[in-house]
């Protein structure tokens, strides 16, 4: 029997990948097994490796391939020269006539199964070699949409045959060993998703730049996807956590981030163009293109897809505006953070500070100093000097040569999942994307520094700032009695420690996110008719997508908080309510409105009197609402709720009573709330407090500053405030024994432990449950922990 020329998906699976290759294997493997997930794949076929190899045999093609390709490794020709030479012979081979009956024939079946004469398709190349774990070969080859009727198929199918051999495929299976001609090439012919008409966008089961594998991060864009993998739009960016999404009744929804999103592919409109490009309208840039459901859904099937493989999975999605389906239309293996050490990695960090240019989304967590080289167009691609950090509007496959001599890289376009994303994660080589006007603000050879170490925000700096570089093994950290945990302030950095062996987050700040994410008052929310006209056009601006600013400042502290208590999960995450000074809360945007002059802030009107007096309770309640979002609708239940600055025990009353009136009530849905243990009458009174909190934690910084009276902003008196004390040593002793005593918990969550390898080993010999650290000094202070345990038995 002749072998078949075309396997329609149902009946292909991931055993097929030398027959139709790794892209529509999957296709395949998804459509027989994870329909009764639920996961939707359009309908299609897949030529083999057996038609792609009928076709250069039948046109006599492989001895001239050999020719051409000799050619160019021995000199005698350039790697553009080469490509172009065997491309040529493929778009003027003949289609051999066997192989395009088939193809025909399956097209028109396909036309029945759609109810369409002349279906729209996606053709998309499949190289047998391609998608493996160890080789994405991201963007080799070509794509065609929105291809209609026999005559456009079938020169449809010719170029990507055609396209085995560009440049940027004969360059990657030179530096990854494959033999030119062992590779094959299948196509496959799916039913086109009217994703024209809405969104599609890409969707990785891992976070793609700190491995932490309980996020799944989703890019979406209006329009065809081509633009979302191309790195030609902004677009938006959500980010799941895997492990709530069973829980019924929860949208673990952590993160989302609307992008510019300023144009989008949709189909062509006559002529021999399939597809273009237009802008789009400011309600499209200023509208998110999934709503949560859409997100968890997408999700969902992302954990079916990564459970069915076994592995991580890299996916691209469409949905379609005619009939608001979703549909998966590729699943490939994720190849650079699934092959990544748990138990080691890399911590960079800046020793100095610069002047920042731009940011923009990091990919990696690394950083790179060199001077700039600005290239705009890949015509000019041979004018990069190896070493420099490339500046650029976007890349394609063609820019991948170059991207490998880079230190560094810089696009104008794009997200964590175009092409320049990808392509830098593999090469390891840390890039900053969609930075709006790179090429514009970065002048040519001047010297810059670009740090993907503060999270998903990367930073380009205007001069070469020194850094360093440490090796983490977690493998070689000893256990502790004690428990130890993290401080945490900023949710777009919160994954980048999630391989610390960490019992929790002991203090995860919320004036981060309010300062640097929401940047208004709350109460200039609440009352925006009091706060001046420019504040109004601030708050215009920052709300837009919102109809009720208020719920602007509840839905983005709900998820950074949400952020910060994801890594370590289950354990507990412990949230102090908001700790700014007047003269810090007058600096947001209307904060002049509400905030007093006082003579000492630090000793003023702050934490606890704040939540249940006039002038900021409605402003507490938006804290409150936040707090019952995460630990009810995101499904946070980890979270515990702590009290800053409560200067009496008649003060935690009405905290407790305002709390509880916005629906944080203490016991209820298993809600803990605990008191920062930062003033001396929270020592001396802790037997009345106990009463009234779940736990103690121990502000260092502050009771330092009560107890020694010393100003601990003041440069002057720096020599002066010492932790260690003995007036602070005994106090933290009466605290931990008391707490004890009541049979409530106490950590600590000040500098203290973090600064002091021996001011740690106090704390252990006084019987301390637990210490938070900055993630920084987790792996110096643990072994010193770990030493004092041993000492003390």
């Amino acid at each position: 029997m002749s072998k078949p020329m075309i396997l329609w998906f149902e009946d292909i699976g991931i055993a097929d990948v030398p027959a139709v290759g790794g892209k529509n294997a999957s296709l395949g493997e998804m459509t027989a097994a994870l329909a009764q997930k639920g996961v939707k794949v359009p309908s299609g076929f897949a030529t083999t490796a057996d038609a792609y190899r009928a076709f250069v045999h039948d046109n006599e093609l492989a001895p001239r391939i050999t020719e051409h390709l000799s050619a160019f490794h021995s000199g005698g020709c350039t790697l553009q020269e080469a490509g172009q030479a065997i491309r040529s012979l493929f778009l003027e081979a003949e289609m051999p006539s066997h192989i395009a009956e088939e193809i025909v024939s399956a097209y028109a079946e396909l036309g029945r199964r759609t109810g369409t004469e002349r279906p729209a398709v996606a053709v998309r190349s499949s190289a047998t070699a391609e998608d493996l774990p160890d080789a994405s070969f991201a963007g080799q080859q070509e794509t065609f949409l929105n291809v209609r009727g026999r005559a456009a198929l079938l020169a449809a199918c010719r170029r990507c045959f055609a396209s085995l051999f560009t440049d940027r495929a004969i360059s990657y299976r030179d530096a990854k060993g494959f033999d030119h001609l062992e590779v094959a090439l299948s196509i496959g012919i799916q039913q086109m998703v009217r994703s024209d008409l809405c969104g599609s966008g890409v969707m990785f089961s891992i976070d793609t730049e700190t491995g932490f594998p309980n996020a799944i991060v989703i890019s979406a864009a209006w329009g065809l996807g081509e633009t979302v993998v191309q790195g030609s739009v902004n677009p938006d960016r959500y980010v799941v956590f895997k492990p709530l999404l069973a829980q019924p009744g929860t949208e673990p929804i952590i993160d989302k981030e609307l992008g510019g999103k300023a144009f989008r592919m949709v189909y062509g409109e006559g002529g021999s163009h399939r597809t273009r490009i237009v802008e789009t309208t400011e309600q499209e840039r200023q509208s998110f293109v999934l709503d949560n459901s859409d997100i968890v859904q997408l999700a969902r099937w992302a954990v079916a897809i990564e459970d069915h493989y076994q592995r991580p999975m890299d996916m691209e999605w469409a949905k379609d505006g005619e009939t608001g389906e979703l549909y998966i239309v590729q699943a490939r293996p994720e190849t650079v953070q699934a092959q990544a050490s748990t138990s080691t990695f890399r911590h960079y960090r800046l020793k100095e500070k610069g002047d920042p240019l731009l940011t923009g989304a990091a990919v990696g967590t690394a950083i790179a100093a060199g001077k700039a080289c600005v290239i705009r167009t890949a015509a000019d691609i041979a004018q990069f000097r190896d070493g420099s950090i490339l500046i650029t509007e976007t890349t394609d496959p063609d820019w991948v040569p170059v991207m490998k001599r880079a230190a560094g890289i810089v696009t104008n376009h794009g997200g964590t999942t175009s092409h320049a994303a990808i392509v830098s994660r593999e090469l390891g080589v840390p890039a900053i994307v969609g930075t709006g006007n790179a090429t514009e603000i970065i002048a040519e050879n001047s010297e810059i520094t670009i740090s993907c170490a503060n999270g998903d925000v990367g930073t380009i700096y205007a001069s070469i700032l020194d850094f360093s570089v440490t090796d983490v093994d977690i493998g070689s950290l000893p256990a502790t009695r004690t428990d130890i945990m993290v401080n945490i302030a900023n949710p777009a950095a919160a994954f980048q420690w999630w391989r610390l062996p960490a019992r929790g987050v002991g203090l995860a700040r919320m004036e981060f996110i309010i300062n640097a994410h929401i940047k208004v008052h709350p109460m200039a929310l609440v009352h925006p008719d009091r706060v001046s006209a420019e504040a109004q056009r601030q708050i215009r601006d920052l709300t837009k997508g919102y109809s009720d600013p208020s719920e602007f400042f509840v839905d983005v502290l709900a998820r950074g908080i949400a952020k910060l208590a994801s890594p370590y999960y289950p354990h507990p995450a412990i949230v102090r309510l908001s700790d700014f000074k007047t003269n810090e809360y007058a600096h947001l945007v209307g904060g002049d409105a509400f905030e007093p002059d006082e003579e000492n802030p630090m000793l003023g009107f702050r934490g606890a009197s704040r939540y249940y007096d006039e002038r900021y309770r409605e402003g507490f309640a938006l804290e409150c609402r936040a707090l019952k979002r995460v630990r009810e609708e995101l499904g946070f239940s980890n979270v515990i709720v702590m009290v800053p600055f409560c200067r009496t025990p008649a003060e935690a009353d009405r905290v407790l009573e305002a709390m509880a009136e916005n629906g944080l009530r203490r016991g209820e849905n298993g809600l803990q709330i605990y008191m920062m243990c930062e003033i001396p009458s929270n020592v001396i009174l802790a037997e009345q407090f106990a009463t009234r909190f779940d736990g103690f934690s121990i502000g260092s910084n502050d009771l330092t500053q009560l107890v020694l009276g010393v100003d601990r902003d003041s440069g002057i008196l720096a020599n002066l405030f010492d932790e260690r004390d003995e007036a602070v040593t005994r106090m933290i002793s009466e605290a931990i024994r008391n707490a004890h005593a009541a049979g409530i918990k106490i950590g600590i969550c000040g500098q203290g432990p973090s600064n002091h390898p021996d001011f740690a080993a106090f704390l252990v010999s006084e019987g301390i449950d637990s210490m938070s650290l900055n993630p920084d000094s987790f792996v110096r202070t643990i072994k010193a922990v770990a030493e004092a345990e041993g000492q003390s038995g």
